[in-house]
């Protein structure tokens, strides 16, 4: 008896359990696929609505390092206290919190944007070309690159340029700003590789990403001084004339914890803690081949230190060093007093 009870038993949970697997698949198969991550990252501090407030153009130049506090009041100021929008591609929202310690504004927000896709995103695209200020932080700008030239995104940064809102950027945001630039498509690249062989694969110099104003005809870079850059910036003027892209090149390089604060008619000043330098190549090289070490003479530098003024358009400065440099096969010289190049 005991035997055929159990055996009863068995027969019910079989039977139970053969009854609630279709009904458990077809929820399975009915349930909606799990959405995939978005590409981006969106954090904001302050109201999400969107402010609109009276904005003043400007660039804010920075060359990396500890953020310069002056450079950010001088972008809030140029916003009207509106939406303040910080883009990159990778790090976390610690600028929200900084730039609302520094002035009033509506809110700070943050995009850390993950892939190409998010560069077309319409919430993403809206919410940068209605900003009152934009700031690109620092990174690899390889990334700004591939995954932002040629997008909605590179189009709204042009709009906000052309409605006079204020831009900035450090480091890799300020490596994407002027007409050409370094894209460390295949890394980094030092002064003295860049100077022994201008067209070491490494010297990725590219054009077009965006047009902005006072900024045709130039490249930037940063971190000067610090990481010994003025030859690698020589070597990049240098390969713009030799490549035909203009007859005329001109460079900017900022050290860290400076920046350049270019108003709209070009008048720039500097501020922070190191130099600023404003350097230009008038004609071709006299030898800029693969292989070959450079040779390049009467490149015009201009020294700004802080509270120094520079005139972008007129490419003039005022209270500052003139001096010059000189590419003997590879070897960076300066006619500066000691031969100094920073």
């Amino acid at each position: 008896m005991a035997h055929t009870t159990a055996s009863f038993f068995l027969l019910f949970i079989a039977l139970l359990c053969q009854a609630q697997r279709p009904a458990a698949e077809q929820a399975q198969r009915a349930a909606p696929a799990k959405a995939p991550p978005a590409g981006y990252e969106h954090y904001v501090a302050g109201s999400p609505a969107d402010a609109q407030t009276q904005t003043a153009g400007g660039l804010a130049l920075l060359g990396g390092g500890t953020d310069i506090d002056e450079a950010f009041r001088w972008m809030i100021r140029k916003s009207g206290g509106g939406d303040f929008v910080v883009i990159r591609a990778s790090g976390t929202d610690a600028y929200n919190g900084y730039i609302r310690k520094l002035g009033a504004r509506d809110s700070v927000e943050t995009f850390v944007l993950k892939d190409r896709a998010a560069s077309a995103d319409a919430f993403v695209v809206a919410r940068v070309r209605n900003a009152e200020a934009l700031f690109i932080a620092g990174g690899d700008q390889w990334n700004y690159v591939s995954r932002w030239k040629g997008t909605p995104l590179a189009e709204a940064i042009q709009h906000l340029a052309a409605r006079q809102a204020p831009i900035g950027g450090t480091s890799a945001g300020l490596a994407i700003l002027g007409q050409f630039f370094f894209a460390a498509e295949n890394g980094t690249v030092r002064s003295q590789e860049a100077l022994a062989d201008p067209y070491n694969r490494l010297v990725s110099v590219q054009r077009d990403f965006l047009a902005l104003p006072n900024m045709q005809g130039i490249i930037t870079d940063t971190h000067l001084g610090e990481r010994d850059r003025m030859g690698r910036l020589v070597v990049f003027l240098a390969r713009i004339v030799q490549d035909g892209w203009a007859a005329e090149a001109r460079g900017i390089g900022v050290d860290r914890e400076t920046a350049v604060l270019v108003e709209p008619d070009g008048a720039a000043t500097v501020v922070g803690k190191n130099p600023a330098y404003f350097l230009k190549l008038s004609h071709p090289p006299e030898t800029c081949k693969p292989g070959a070490p450079l040779t390049a003479r009467r490149i015009s530098v201009y020294r700004v230190t802080s509270g120094g003024k520079f005139d972008l358009r007129k490419w003039a400065g005022e209270g500052g060093t003139s001096y010059s440099f000189d590419v003997e096969a590879g070897v960076l010289k300066s006619t500066a007093p000691g031969g100094k190049i920073y």
